[in-house]
């Protein structure tokens, strides 16, 4: 790789600089900085195509998100496409429930592991997961759960079995049996993330930063914007997952149509967004020869 095609070269142009700057401000140099620090922790991604990795970390950046992986809000991940190393964007399970916060919305908001002898029922027809952490029989995690209550008083849970996460995963991960798979170095927080990624994406508040993250997961974005799954066997987003099969009742979409009117921002805001991520791949492509 030539040096003015590095990752440190193309970080230090003033047209890079600028356009994080434009999206974070005086965080910018310190988010930079964990870029860099990312790639270094990672053999793999350091051989993974810069401009994927500024993309990636552009991602994290408008949706003001860290990308220190021992946080788990955001990761640079690498990926294989067509045997060269690339750089995708994926999203913490700890970063949706950030995102969800923010909406200032939400009562209670929790994810958890369910060991054995914990559930004790689920109502198909409501929807209601009976728990009780007194009638733990053994250590032995069963499923996970996700659970949010709004201030309007509307509540939601999703449960999945832990051969349920484990389908989830080999059907939207390609590497998902690979030694670098996230899948494989942490299963319990891939599985926390897939439930709480379904509840939010499927019944939470959707604000302008929320559609973006379940859009954006697990995505490579290209020059002009667009998102590709390269990790993904049907090249979708996992967002698709999380569209409800059943038709909310009226008293349900009333309250949630009250409450979303109150947190999505702009839509003009969102748009200079997207444009402001799309000039970022456009410069570091120009600036990389590519």
């Amino acid at each position: 790789m030539e040096l003015k095609n590095s990752l440190p070269a193309l970080l230090g142009s003033v047209n890079i600089k600028k356009k994080f700057e434009d999206i974070l401000g005086k965080k910018a140099p310190g988010f930079m900085s964990s870029i860099l620090s990312a790639v270094n922790l990672n053999a793999e991604l350091k051989n993974a195509e810069p401009l994927s990795v500024i993309s990636a970390a552009a991602i994290a950046a408008s949706l003001d998100l860290p990308i220190n992986p021992s946080l788990g809000f955001a990761f640079i991940v690498p990926y294989k496409k067509e045997g060269k190393p690339i750089a995708q964007f994926q999203m913490g399970w700890k970063g949706f429930v950030q995102l969800a916060q923010r909406t200032g919305k939400y009562q209670t908001l929790n994810v958890s592991p369910v060991c054995e002898g914990e559930l004790l029922g689920i109502n198909p027809f409501t929807g209601e997961i009976a728990l009780s952490h007194e009638s733990k029989k053994s250590d032995k995690i069963i499923g996970y759960v996700a659970y949010f209550k709004l201030l309007n008083g509307f509540e939601k849970y999703c449960y999945m079995t832990k051969e349920e996460c484990e389908k989830h995963g080999k059907k939207y991960s390609k590497s998902y049996d690979k030694p670098y798979s996230k899948w494989q170095q942490d299963f319990d927080v891939m599985a926390l993330k897939t439930v709480v990624k379904r509840l939010l994406g499927k019944w939470g508040i959707l604000s302008i930063d929320m559609q973006k993250a379940l859009e954006t997961d697990q995505s490579v974005i290209k020059q002009d914007g667009t998102y590709e799954y390269v990790d993904n066997e049907t090249g979708e987003s996992t967002a698709g997952d999380q569209k409800p099969k059943m038709p909310r009742s009226k008293s349900e979409k009333k309250k949630l149509e009250a409450t979303a009117q109150t947190t999505e921002m702009p839509q003009g805001e969102n748009k200079k967004m997207d444009k402001d991520l799309s000039k970022l791949a456009e410069q570091a492509a120009m600036e990389a020869g590519v």
